[in-house]
Formats: C-alpha cells, structure tokens, sequence
C-alpha cells in the first residue's frame, strides 16, 4: 500500500482544527487496513514532519433509514497524529 492510499483525506472539523493550534494534532481518514507505522510513515512522507505518536479509532457506520429500507453509511477509521514540537502541516 502505498502513501497516498493510506492517508484519504485530512478531517477538518471544529475540534481538529483546536487540537492542531494548541496540541499540533492533525486527524486523518485513513485505510482501514492501515496500522500505526504505516500510517506514521505516509504522514511524515508525504507532508515532510516527524510524527510523535499515532493515535487510531474505527468509527462504525450509522444506521440509516430511507421509506422501509433500513441500511448503514460506511465505517471509516480516524488517526490523529501527533508531530513533534518543532513541526506543522499548513491544512487550513
């Protein structure tokens, strides 16, 4: 797997945004089939920072209901990366 498959798509939230001002925590969709170092290794490839830690949660997909179908939205996995007190990622 290679750089870019791991890494989706950087979350812009309220909450991430926070946390990259005062923690220099970044959050990221990521591949579900991703672990820790690979997800640590693509975030320091691709935006040239060096990564603390690696923190991962499986979000589980809602249930969603349209007339009488019942189904599910997709589940995802988040990572927040932590980097290095020196280090940032200009995102917004």
């Amino acid at each position: 797997m290679n750089d870019t498959g791991i890494i989706i798509r950087p979350l812009i939230t309220e909450q991430s945004t926070h946390l990259a001002g005062t923690k220099s925590a970044y959050s990221f969709q990521v591949s579900k089939r991703a672990n820790k170092t690979q997800i640590k290794n693509a975030v320091e490839n691709l935006y040239g920072v060096k990564v603390r830690k690696v923190r991962t949660a499986n979000r589980r997909g809602k249930a969603r209901r349209r007339g009488r179908i019942i189904g599910t939205t997709a589940s995802w996995k988040k990572a927040v990366v932590y980097l290095e007190p020196d280090y940032h990622i200009d995102l917004f």
